[in-house]
Order: C-alpha cells, then structure tokens, then sequence
C-alpha cells in the first residue's frame, strides 16, 4: 500500500514485486495480448487492486512531471456552484500555463471511482476532486498516482493531501442559530438525497446539532430523489406544510431548493417572512435578486477554485486550508 506521506507513483515494477512476477508477464497481463496463465492472471489483478495502480495510457507524452494537465471529477456542470469553482481554478491555471479536464459524476461514488480511474491514466500533473469521502478503491488510487491531490468543499474529516473548502456542519450549526436567535421554534427541513451528497448530510447533522444545543427539535422534513432543483424545492416545501402547518421556518438543503419554496410561497399566498421563514445555502446571486433576497448562507466558490489551482501549481505542504463562509441575513427571516 502506497504511503499517505509519499507522492511517488506505483509503478508496473511494483506490482510485478507485489505478485511476484516478472514485468513482462504483468505487461502482458495489463495489455490483454499474450499467452498467461490463470494463476498469473489473478495475481496481477489482486496486485493492482490492492496498490491501486493505474496504467499509462500515455507513456512518454504526459508521464512526466511536466504534464500541462489538471484534471477534475466534479458532481454537477448544471449547479452554479461547480461552475464557479472551475472558473475560479481556470483564471489561475490559465497563468501558469495549465490546462483544465473535468468530469461529471453526478454524485455517485461507483462513477467517481471510475471517473478518476480514466483521469489518472491520463497521467495529469494535479487532481481535483470535491469531498472527502470516496470508495475505498478511489483512495487508494489517488494515493498511489504520484501527483498532488486537493479535495474541495468540505473540511468535516481527514483528507489524503490537501483540503480547500470549509466545515459544512458549521454551516448548519450557524442556520439554526440565525433562525433560533429570530425567535422561530417550529423549524423543518427541506432536501435532495443526503445520503448521495455527504456534504448536503453533514450540513443537516450540524443543523440539527444546533438546534438541539438551544432546545429545538426539528419538526419534520422533506427529502427528495435525486439531486437538487428549484422545481423540486417547490415540490417539497408544499408536502410539508401540508403535513405540518404550523412551521414558521423552514431551512433548505441550498438555495435552488430555497427558491423554489420561495415560489411555492408566493402561488400559494404563504407570507414571508411573516408566516413562514425560509433559510437557504450557498449565496446565489439569483436569490440574492429574488422580490426578498434569501436569508442564505454564502461559500467561497471561486476562491475555492483559485486556492486549488494555486496549491496544485506550487509544492505545498499537505493540510487543510478553510476559507470560512458568510451569513447573509437577508429578507426571508
């Protein structure tokens, strides 16, 4: 197993050491040509899967240290969120030179898994992937690719190189503060799949945390398939006010939800902040455009972006790097 501390890339001689092979059997193996027998076959397998190695679809072009190459495996191109992060990340590397891949997973981890398989192939001379949490297989073989690795988004745990972001359970502790320092005691919650997105889940666990530290419990809660929309939002929010009438704040898992609580709201008659406060998450300028700007909480997006390419393109020192966010209070509370 690769060392955590070691950015040395696991090499074919390594996995020929690991399944006590000769080079040319794993090459043969890998490649798919060749006479091999089963035996070698499985050790091969069980050798690679165990260093986490990944072959060079490129060797001698971009193997080198010199590769112009960042790559990125992103959740969402549809959420502004991300797009701001790559613009962020874009305006640096474009200066030093430096060319942006990405790829989408849609937030399931068997898809990032493989997803920064095909990525490290490449042999890029940086990774960006968002969160901390990642199938075993996925860490293994970040660790074991020889290139600086920086996690986005959330600082909730123990990175494998370098972390950018900020702590989303804080997130969700300050929400519930802000709604609870406003005099609401009826709160609910309305999300997509926190199950799916770890971050969205530890923002909620930090909400609940911090409702339950003023003596507030949560009412009830919504939770949608699938990812986020504002159509989805909408949905939600008038399932559970049709459950649980009497909430007079509702916290969504972001703000595209938020908004579309906000337009359930104003079809439906339902004063706000009057009769019901909504709280979103993230700081999107289109809700802070809204009739009522959005009570939100806003993340350093393109900051995030820009920290990541700048550490990628320097020799930093592994560690956690938080750029905190911002309360907006807002008109919706």
């Amino acid at each position: 197993m690769p060392d955590p501390g070691s950015h040395a890339a696991v090499t074919i001689s390594d996995v020929a050491r690991e399944a006590g092979l000769g080079e040319s059997t794993v090459s043969r193996v890998l490649r798919g040509r060749g006479a091999v027998s089963e035996t070698a076959r499985a050790k091969v397998t069980a050798a690679v899967a165990k260093l986490g190695y990944v072959p060079n679809r490129i060797a001698g072009t971009l193997a080198s240290p010199g590769s112009r190459l960042i790559a990125f495996v992103i959740p969402s191109v549809t959420n502004i969120v991300f797009a701001d992060v790559l613009s962020g990340a874009e305006a640096v590397l474009t200066e030093r030179d430096r060319q942006a891949v990405f790829a989408v997973s849609g937030y399931d981890p068997t898809r990032e898994e493989r997803l920064i398989e095909s990525m490290l192939a490449w042999r890029p001379s940086g990774l960006v992937v968002a969160g901390i949490e990642h199938t075993q297989r996925a860490r293994t073989m970040m660790l074991g690719a020889g290139l600086r690795v920086v996690e986005i988004f959330d600082t909730d745990g123990t990175g494998l190189d370098l972390v950018v972001g900020f702590s989303n359970r804080a997130a969700g502790a300050a929400s519930a503060r802000h709604l609870v320092d406003r005099g609401r005691r009826r709160i609910g919650y309305v999300g997509h799949d926190i199950e799916r997105d770890r971050r969205a889940g530890k923002r909620f666990e930090g909400f609940v945390t911090g409702l339950g530290e003023a003596g507030v419990s949560l009412v009830d809660r919504e939770i949608i398939s699938g990812h986020s929309s504002v159509e989805g939002g909408r949905i939600a929010l008038a399932a559970l006010v049709s459950r649980a009438p009497a909430l007079d704040a509702v916290y969504f898992s972001n703000d595209d939800m938020a908004l579309g609580g906000y337009f359930e709201c104003l079809a439906s008659g339902i004063a706000v902040p009057g009769r019901l406060a909504l709280m979103g998450y993230n700081g999107l300028d289109v809700a802070q455009q809204a009739p009522l700007a959005l009570t939100t909480i806003r993340t350093p997006r393109r900051r995030v972006g820009e920290m990541a390419a700048r550490l990628l393109c320097t020799d930093a020192d592994p560690g956690t790097y938080d750029l905190g966010f911002e309360l907006l209070p807002g008109a919706t509370v």
